[in-house]
């Protein structure tokens, strides 16, 4: 089955082609541009673009559907347990070489840091009230949050948040900075969080 990243030529030229004057065009449009987003963010390139336009004109046009609804539904959860196989083995990998880095510490829970700026100090505790700048990235650097962005800094306390968060902060002293390393299971695991984070997703998080 042709992935979405083979279709692109046909559906860039498709889509130039069409006619996108007037509301309903413009209107049409940007429903199936946001719908294609949806469908790469979740499913990557693993989806047949022209299954995916052909499906989208038959339930528009009320036609009956050319796939079994159970083979169909069969074939989604197919595509997406294996993402999730890929991405928890991809964070496995980039783990395991990470940890082999000289200014990498790994704890047993399997969290690692690397201080960035050291501090000395009080650390808070698991019910303390703390206020972090950071950043949030994926392993391949995709940022999916960040307070250093926003240009305002968050506060919250230490037993609210990933539990790789709540073990490394209670170990960083006011005016520190780390670069945190942190497995799915002590992240947001097999659920995944938003459109970013997606299941067994190993996170990478600057925090002062």
């Amino acid at each position: 089955m042709a992935a979405c990243s083979e279709q692109d030529g046909g559906a860039s030229a498709a889509g130039e082609a069409a006619d996108l004057a007037g509301h309903a065009a413009e209107a049409g449009y940007l429903i199936g541009y946001r719908q294609g987003e949806r469908v790469r963010e979740e499913f990557g390139t693993s989806i047949d673009g022209e299954a995916l336009a052909a499906g989208l004109a038959d339930g528009l046009a009320g036609a009956p559907t050319r796939v079994v609804e159970s083979q169909g539904q069969a074939a989604l959860e197919a595509i997406l347990a294996e993402r999730r196989a890929a991405a928890g083995a991809a964070g496995v990998e980039f783990l395991a070489r990470n940890a082999e880095r000289e200014d990498v510490e790994v704890l047993p829970s399997g969290l690692q840091y690397e201080v960035l700026v050291a501090a000395e100090g009080a650390t808070p505790n698991a019910d303390s009230l703390v206020t972090t700048h950071y950043e949030g990235r994926l392993i391949d650097d995709t940022v999916f949050d960040s307070s250093i962005a926003r240009g305002s800094p968050a506060s919250f306390r230490l037993n609210q948040v990933i539990a790789g968060w709540t073990e490394a902060l209670q170990l960083m002293s006011p005016g520190a900075k780390w670069r945190l390393f942190i497995p799915s299971e002590l992240a947001y695991g097999e659920r995944g969080a938003g459109q970013l984070i997606g299941p067994h997703a190993t996170l990478v998080f600057d925090v002062e």
